[in-house]
C-alpha cells in the first residue's frame, strides 16, 4: 500500500503529520510523493488565514479528482481545515473517505482501514487532553533538526484568530514527555530542537501551576548529543525573567526569540485583543537586550487591520525604525469567518493593505542590511543545510536563523561538508537578507 500524505500549513501541522505518518509506517504503509502512484491520499489540512484555506481546499479538489477518475482507492481530510469544515467536506466533496478533526490523530491508521475497504469514517474527539502517539515520529526535516511541539490549543482569544476553535485551550505536553521525545529524536541524528506551540511562553500553566519554559529548557539542555535549542512564539506579554535567566544559563539554547508583536498602536493592540501596549513593548524589547545583548529577535505584523488608519501605519512604521528588529515578517489581514475581527464595520481596502505591508517589508530589508553588515568580522557557528549547485559553496543557518523562515549564511570552502555538519564560519560579507563567510581555521 502506498500512501501520498501532504502536508500543509504551520510548523505544529507538520509535527502532526510526524506523529501520522510514524503511526502508518509502523502499520506497513509505504511513503510515495507520485501521487498517480498512490494508494490514498492523506490532506494535512490548514484554515489559518484565507489563503492557506483556499491551499487546502485546491489540494483536497486536485486528490479528488483523481479519486474520480479511479487511479486513487482513498482520500482523507485531517487538520485544521477538517475540524472547522467537517460537515462541508462531506456535504461537498463526497469524493472523501474520511475526515480526522485536530485532536484525532491516533485514529488515523483505522480511518485508513476503513478508507480503503469503502466505508466512511471521521473522528472528531474533543478538544481536551492530547492525543497519544504509541511509536515514533517519521522526522520530515531532513533529519538534522526538529520541531518539538510542547503544547497544543490557545487561551488568548485574539479577535482575528479561530486557533482556540479549531484547537480548543492551552494544553500542555508534559515535561518528562517531550525529554523523551527529544532523546528519540536526537538518538536518531537531530542536532536542533525547534520549541513550537500555539505560544511557547505560557508553558507549564496548566499542567503545574506556574510558567515552566524555563524549567523544560534546563532538562533539555542535559541530552547529550542536542546543539541547539530554539524557542518561537514567545507572546511579549508573557516572557518572563526566569526563562531569560535560563536562555543566559543553558549553553544550548540559542540566542533568539520569536515574538510576534503583531502592531503597536495601542487602540489597534485593544481591538486586536492583544494584552500589551507601545510601552510595554519598548520595555520588554529592551530589558531583553539589556540582559541578552547578541540576542536575535524575531517578530510578525499584520497590515491593514480593521480601524488601522495611515497614521496608524506610519506610526509602526517608525516603531520597526525605531527597534531595529533582526528579522520581521510582515502579513495583510485577512477576515477569518467566525472571528470579531471579521465583523468590525471598519475593513481595510485589500489594495491599502497590500501597500503597507509593502511598505513595511522595504523598510525591514534596510533594518536587517545594516544589520547584516554589523555581522561582518564575526566568528558563528554555522549549521550546513546543503550545498550550492555547481560551486564550491554551502547554505548554512547561524543561531540567528530559523529554517526557512529567516536568512542563511553562504559558505565558500573547498572542504566536503555534509548536511547537518556544524563549522565555525567568519562572515565576510552581506547580502539583503543573508551572510557570506568562510571556514575558520579552527574547525
Amino acid at each position: 500500500m502506498k500512501i501520498l500524505f501532504i502536508s500543509l500549513g504551520c510548523d505544529k501541522n507538520l509535527v502532526d503529520t510526524e506523529y501520522m505518518l510514524g503511526m502508518l509506517m509502523e502499520y506497513g504503509a509505504e511513503l510515495t510523493d507520485d501521487e498517480t502512484k498512490a494508494d490514498a491520499v492523506i490532506v494535512n489540512s490548514c484554515c489559518f488565514i484565507n489563503d492557506a484555506k483556499e491551499e487546502s481546499i485546491n489540494t483536497i479538489l486536485e486528490m479528488a479528482e483523481l479519486k474520480k477518475s479511479g487511479s486513487l482507492k482513498a482520500l482523507l481530510v485531517t487538520g485544521c481545515l477538517a475540524e472547522r469544515y467537517r460537515d462541508e467536506i462531506r456535504r461537498e466533496i463526497p469524493e472523501v473517505d474520511a475526515v480526522l478533526g485536530t485532536n484525532s490523530l491516533e485514529d488515523i491508521v483505522t480511518a485508513l482501514k476503513e478508507a480503503l475497504k469503502g466505508s466512511y469514517f471521521e473522528s472528531f474527539k474533543s478538544l481536551t487532553g492530547l492525543p497519544s502517539h504509541p511509536v515514533k515520529r517519521s522526522v520530515t526535516t531532513g533529519g538534522h533538526f526538529a520541531y518539538l511541539k510542547i503544547a497544543d490549543g490557545c487561551n488568548k482569544r485574539c479577535t482575528y484568530c479561530i486557533i482556540p476553535s479549531i484547537r480548543g485551550n492551552y494544553r500542555s505536553v508534559p515535561i518528562e514527555d517531550l525529554v523523551r521525545e527529544a532523546k528519540e529524536l536526537v538518538d536518531g541524528g537531530v542536532k536542533e530542537l525547534i520549541l513550537v506551540a500555539q505560544e511557547t511562553t505560557l508553558y507549564g500553566v496548566d499542567l503545574y501551576g506556574e510558567k515552566s519554559l524555563h524549567k523544560l529548557l534546563e532538562a533539555l539542555n542535559e541530552i547529550n548529543g542536542l546543539f541547539w535549542i530554539r524557542l518561537l512564539y514567545c507572546y511579549p506579554e508573557e516572557i518572563y525573567e526566569d526563562l531569560l535567566d535560563a536562555m543566559i544559563r543553558c549553553k544550548k539554547v540559542c540566542h533568539y526569540l520569536d515574538m510576534p508583536i503583531q502592531h503597536v498602536n495601542d487602540e489597534i493592540l485593544r481591538r486586536m485583543g492583544r494584552r500589551t501596549d507601545r510601552e510595554s513593548l519598548i520595555r520588554m524589547i529592551s530589558h531583553i537586550r539589556e540582559r541578552i545583548p547578541d540576542i536575535t529577535l524575531r517578530t510578525t505584523i499584520i497590515c491593514g487591520f480593521p480601524g488601522e488608519t495611515e497614521e496608524m501605519h506610519e506610526e509602526l512604521m517608525q516603531f520597526i525604525n525605531d527597534m531595529e528588529f533582526d528579522r520581521l515578517g510582515a502579513f495583510a489581514y485577512s477576515p477569518e469567518e467566525g472571528t470579531k475581527a471579521a465583523e468590525f464595520d471598519d475593513q481595510v481596502d485589500e489594495a491599502v493593505k497590500q501597500r503597507w505591508r509593502n511598505e513595511v517589508m522595504e523598510l525591514q530589508e534596510e533594518v536587517i542590511f545594516d544589520k547584516n553588515e554589523e555581522m561582518k568580522g564575526k566568528t558563528l557557528y554555522v549549521f550546513i543545510e546543503g550545498s550550492v549547485s555547481g560551486e564550491n559553496a554551502y547554505v548554512g543557518r547561524t543561531y540567528r536563523d530559523a529554517p526557512e523562515i529567516d536568512g542563511y549564511l553562504f559558505l565558500h570552502t573547498d572542504e566536503e561538508l555534509l548536511t547537518g555538519d556544524i563549522v565555525k564560519a567568519r562572515v565576510t560579507g552581506a547580502y539583503e537578507y543573508d551572510l557570506i563567510g568562510e571556514i575558520c581555521c579552527e574547525n
